[in-house]
């Protein structure tokens, strides 16, 4: 069962003791061929995907997941921040409303309330903010931050922009190696998901109405992975598969609903919702 709220009520609400989520997105990509994410699916067909983050609001504190593409390519300024090949093939669609930091005011809250951001990779459209985030705890694998810092020959090129990250070397980094509870109380656990990058990490929440969801981010893109069509880019393919399959045997064994890192089918239903 899924328990959704209107995001201007629940902003005003009390959450009781467990955790609520609400979903949005820092704009959208494309259209693009799908084959150019995921070559090797066989049927050619253009698609939008969003960009999605999530905001955790626990009793302990206000975590956000993911800051999305950086403020600087809103409103048709891409290349002004990302190389032109990229935005030229992305064609990102962010508005300024758009932002994480005017996501957060949407529902009532202002970056200075959040405690916790948890990073799911370094890539830019899942980091691209953290620099609104001085005063928060940062979570992200150890092994994740060297690869931010000096990603792979391979892993260059756009996918990390270290313009995105290069005034936050200086923050509070809870550095991982592996699973964590964030908060001890197994509502809001990290889950250690390599594979499209060295330190990839998904979350899992548990919800007193919704149950238990997997953020998966991009773990798993869209359904088609989920169907044994791989990412494009990854840092490892067997870890990559290694981590599909973790996911999986969590959605099965704990009756959970993956909630995916770029699926449009999913988002044109369920974002712009809490959920508790």
């Amino acid at each position: 069962m899924v328990c959704v709220i209107g995001a201007s009520t629940a902003s005003a609400m009390s959450h009781g003791a467990g955790p609520r989520v609400y979903w949005t997105a820092s704009g959208l990509f494309g259209p693009f061929n799908i084959q150019g994410l995921i070559p090797t699916y066989p049927d050619a067909r253009d698609i939008l995907i969003p960009i999605n983050m999530w905001i955790i609001d626990h009793p302990k504190g206000l975590v956000v997941y993911d800051t999305g593409n950086n403020v600087a390519i809103s409103d048709g300024a891409c290349t002004s921040h990302w190389i032109a090949g990229l935005c030229d093939f992305l064609q990102p669609s962010q508005a300024r409303g758009d932002v994480i930091d005017k996501q957060l005011e949407k529902v009532g809250f202002t970056v200075d309330d959040v405690k916790i951001v948890i990073t799911s990779h370094s890539h830019l459209d899942h980091i691209g903010n953290i620099e609104m985030f001085p005063d928060a705890i940062h979570v992200i694998q150890k092994k994740e931050l060297y690869q931010a810092w000096w990603p792979e020959k391979f892993q260059r090129g756009g996918a990390h922009v270290v313009a995105d990250y290069d005034d936050a070397r200086d923050f509070t980094y809870f550095e991982l190696n592996g699973d964590y509870d964030l908060f001890g109380d197994g509502s809001v656990v990290v889950i250690s998901t390599p594979g499209h990058t060295l330190g990839h990490q998904s979350v899992k929440v548990r919800m007193a109405e919704t149950g238990t969801v997997i953020l998966a981010q991009d773990a798993v893109w869209v359904k088609e992975n989920l169907e044994g069509h791989p990412a494009g880019l990854n840092y490892s393919i067997l870890d990559y598969t290694n981590s599909v399959n973790r996911i999986k045997m969590i959605r099965d064994i704990e009756n959970a609903q993956v909630w995916m890192g770029h699926s449009m089918e999913q988002y044109e239903v369920m974002g712009e919702k809490w959920y508790q």
